[in-house]
């Protein structure tokens, strides 16, 4: 018999491999219905997906309505689902190619399992999607966000740093008040909008960040309402409250919350607690403060613990953002353009309001023709151009009207007769304003202070810029909207014409000098003035920094109000006799010109309070009376005139001998409050020592050529109260330099003095008198062979007590020796130097070791100069001191 295979199954698990058979065998039988259904019902889904976008939209056109997140979801789903069930009706027609017996079976019966399986799943989630379509409500109101995002240009380059450096200090807990300042149109409210959108990526570290344009025309009601509605409290009942009690509602909310508040265009202090605004502080949760202004002074007003100067930008990011705004179709459409482009960019001094205006103005041009011309109008009509007139210059104006006189207003404006990136002196630009009168002041004293107050007023307004060495600038832009003002010819009051440092070979025709009050051709190359003017209103006349050899003798004539000449730095050897004709001048410049003479014609200038006559180096003849006659002249300055006069002066002149004549001269002077002077020996010196009035006046010395003794009291100088300005030169027999170190001298010593130089004295041993000059900003050392020591500690060996009490060089700036062949020493010990900024040495090979230690100078800031062999064989008081201080050197 065979063998018998014999199975035994458990009923249950039979049915349970039946119907797990029937319904894999379901998936191919049903497979062709599927499909069809699938197709129907995912058609029926669409229709309702469109019906419910059109609701969606219809809510959402409302700025505050947004969408249920389960809505969203759904369309997504939907979206989702149409996708995949699409794939599957594509494919469909070929897995029911596959069906056999009826459709019961498949040539594939895995593939087809498979795919069945997967349509009979997808018309599952589509009728799943179908019964959730039923929504009430597709979309809700939505609160205001904390911060709504400001639209605005992409971050300048230039201004990234400084986006960096704000957002870096509001991490900083001291630096709880920030204040943005610069002059109108250097991107300060860009960057103020940056730093507020910073916050939309994360909102979590501020409860509320708060925007107000704060503008001119600052009313609280208006700051409290913006702040009102920005944090939930604006309504009809609360517009109606007084200031007080909306200030009471603000300060309780912002007191638990931790704010910024973001003060665009500030133009004076804001009373914060006025307007409800917590101080901010460790006690309210490290709220900030970040303002932007166009004055420094409202920076110390609003109590900013940080000050921000949004700068001008780079040459570098001045072209990059330039070239962005022209676009390089047009860059690229001939080979000139470029460098055209780059003439064009420099005229905007980097302002980008003024790149990006002229920028987009120059995007269609695409000859150089169209660039050749706009940079002439640029030059010479810059209000002519294409969104100068009418947007930049207008902005700017904002600040030159919030000037807070008329007299600031025209002194400003006065400014713009200096060349473009000029350096202009303040003490000669206050000396101007004086001679054409617009200081109010009564004495030359007092309006000099006054001078110097407006200056500091245009400097924190931003439409002046420090320029180093006692001079200021005016930005290129600025100038150009001063002269948008002052040279409108419906303006009679002001009326300019500038043609300052434009090439002019030649003077412009005469005949359109008529109108002028200022005018400026100063800085061109013009040799003769041969033509007559008729300048009935001229104030004011520059022609200095000009190739002058001649002006026609009665060029003068037809100028009976002129009251400021500026004949400096020319080629003049002689005035016009027709000098004579200008009785209402009182401000005469002939400094660093190459004048011979004073001629006697300038006895009649009876009115004439200011003669410079400084670095005339050629001038060999002043009559004897010319000076004292002038009899209203307060303002003489002789530092360095005269060098011919050594040799060659006459006795007829005052220039003849040492000073004593210039000193008898003087003292006939009653109005006098200024001199610069040079003295040439002890006698002329001693002469002029014994007049307590020119001591009193005096504001710069120059010894020159003092070789009739080897010893120098400069003891006797210490009370010249007013002395800003000493240099002894050339004096070749001169050992040393005599004070008296008494602690009563030391009291009053120098108080004045910041700038001494010494020059060609070959045989001076020390300059140790300079440690009682406590506001000494510079030295000055050339040609000293013999000097060992800037200050001997061996002369204080006898009256240790008096160096107990002082503090050398702490004011110092600048140090500067060369040719100091046996230097040694500066100081025999370290010193402080805390405002040092740059050091330099030159055939100083003696000098092993300079006066630093590691905390000298602890800015770091400073630059070293000198040569490279001489660093290397430099000692240091320690190590630290070396690394702290080899990385500030410069070879040379």
């Amino acid at each position: 018999m065979g063998n018998i295979f014999q199975i035994t199954c458990d009923g249950a698990l039979f049915n349970r491999c039946l119907d797990c058979f029937l319904g894999k065998a379901a998936y191919i039988k049903n497979l062709k219905q599927n499909l069809a259904d699938l197709e129907t019902e995912l058609g029926k889904l669409i229709d309702a997906k469109e019906d419910v976008m059109r609701r969606v939209n219809t809510a959402e056109r409302h700025p505050m309505m947004k969408r249920l997140n389960k809505v969203q979801g759904w369309l997504s789903r939907v979206e989702a689902a149409k996708s995949d069930g699409d794939k599957l009706i594509t494919c469909g027609s070929q897995e029911i190619k596959k069906l056999c017996l009826g459709g019961y079976c498949s040539k594939n019966c895995k593939s087809s399992y498979e795919f069945g399986k997967q349509v009979a799943r997808k018309l599952g989630d589509v009728k799943t999607l179908m019964a959730e379509e039923a929504f009430e409500a597709v979309a809700e109101e939505v609160p205001q966000p904390a911060v709504d995002e400001r639209p605005t240009e992409p971050t300048v380059v230039g201004l990234q740093s400084q986006f960096e450096q704000v957002c870096n200090c509001l991490e900083e807990e001291s630096a709880r008040i920030v204040g943005l300042y610069g002059m109108g149109g250097v991107g300060k409210t860009t960057l103020l909008t940056h730093i507020h959108n910073k916050f939309i990526q994360s909102p979590t570290n501020f409860n509320y960040v708060i925007w107000v344009v704060a503008s001119k025309d600052l009313r609280l009601e208006n700051i409290q309402e913006t702040i009102g509605e920005q944090i939930g409290l604006l309504n009809d009942t609360w517009k109606n409250k007084r200031i007080e009690q909306k200030a009471q509602d603000i300060f309780r909310i912002l007191k638990e919350k931790k704010f910024l508040l973001l003060l665009d265009d500030l133009w004076q202090r804001v009373d914060l607690t006025k307007v409800g605004v917590p101080l901010p502080g460790p006690q309210n949760n490290a709220s900030k403060v970040v303002f932007t202004t166009r004055s420094e002074e409202v920076c110390g007003l609003m109590g900013a613990h940080t000050r921000f100067k949004v700068a001008c930008l780079s040459n570098i990011d001045a072209w990059e953002l330039f070239r962005q705004n022209v676009g390089e179709e047009t860059m690229n459409s001939h080979p000139d353009i470029l460098q055209l482009a780059q003439t064009a960019a420099r005229e905007c001094g980097g302002l980008p309001l003024a790149l990006i205006t002229i920028g987009r103005a120059m995007a269609c041009k695409k000859t150089p023709e169209e660039w050749s011309y706009a940079i002439e109008v640029l030059r010479t009509s810059s209000s002519q151009f294409p969104g100068l007139g009418n947007e930049v210059y207008p902005l700017l104006k904002f600040s030159y009207d919030s000037l807070p006189s008329d007299t600031i207003r025209s002194c400003h404006l006065y400014c713009s007769l200096y060349p473009e990136d000029y350096c202009i002196s303040k003490e000669k630009l206050i000396d101007c304003w004086i001679g054409e009168r617009l200081l109010t002041e009564r004495d030359r004293t007092g309006e000099q202070k006054e001078g110097y107050h407006i200056l500091g007023i245009l400097l924190h307004a931003c439409l002046l810029e420090e320029g180093g060495g006692g001079e200021v600038k005016m930005h290129d832009v600025i100038r150009d909207m001063a002269l948008w003002i002052a040279c409108d010819i419906e303006k009679e009051k002001e009326n300019f014409f500038v043609y300052a440092g434009v090439g002019l070979v030649r003077a412009p025709d005469v005949r359109g000098w008529e109108k002028a009050r200022r005018l400026s051709l100063m800085q061109n190359q013009i040799r003769n003035l041969s033509e007559i003017p008729t300048c009935p209103h001229l104030l004011t006349l520059f022609l200095n920094e000009n190739n002058l050899r001649k002006i026609h003798n009665d060029f003068f004539q037809f100028m009976p109000s002129l009251k400021v000449l500026n004949l400096s730095h020319c080629e003049l050897t002689k005035l016009p006799v027709g000098i004579s004709e200008l009785v209402s001048l009182q401000h005469l410049d002939l400094s660093e010109s190459d004048i011979e003479e004073l001629p006697g014609e300038l006895k009649a200038l009876v009115n004439l309070k200011c003669l410079d006559l400084e670095y005339t180096g050629n001038l060999i003849t002043i009559p004897r009376q010319l000076i004292s006659n002038l009899s209203r002249l307060q303002v003489l300055r002789m530092f360095g005139a005269s060098h011919k006069a050594i040799k060659e002066a006459s006795e007829n002149s005052i220039l003849f001998g040492g000073g004593e004549l210039i000193v008898e001269e003087l003292l006939g002077l009653k109005h006098l409050e200024v001199i610069s002077l040079t003295l040439r020996n002890s006698h002329g010196l001693q002469s002029f020592l014994r007049s307590w009035k020119l001591r009193r006046c005096t504001r710069a010395l120059l010894l020159q050529c003092f070789n009739d003794s080897t010893l120098l009291e400069v003891s006797a100088l210490a009370y010249l109260k007013q002395l800003n300005r000493l240099q002894i030169a050339n004096s070749v027999i001169l050992e040393e330099l005599k004070m008296d170190y008494a602690e009563e001298v030391q009291q009053f010593a120098f108080r004045s003095l910041n700038m001494v130089e010494i020059c060609n004295c070959i045989k001076l041993k020390d300059l140790t008198f300079l440690v009682f000059a406590p506001n000494l900003k510079s030295i000055k050392v050339g040609i000293c062979h013999a000097m060992e020591e800037i200050a001997s500690e061996g002369k204080f060996a006898e009256v240790p007590e008096v160096m107990a009490n002082l503090n050398p060089f702490e004011k110092l700036q600048n140090l500067e020796v060369a040719g100091a062949r046996n230097l040694k020493s500066i100081y025999w010990k370290p010193l402080p130097f805390p405002h040092l900024k740059a050091m330099s040495f030159l055939h100083c090979k003696k000098l092993k070791k300079l006066p630093l230690d590691s905390n000298s100078a602890k800015e770091r800031k400073i630059v070293i100069s000198g040569e490279r062999n001489w660093r290397e064989q430099l000692q240091w008081e320690d190590e630290a001191t070396r690394n702290a201080f080899l990385r500030c050197f410069r070879d040379v």
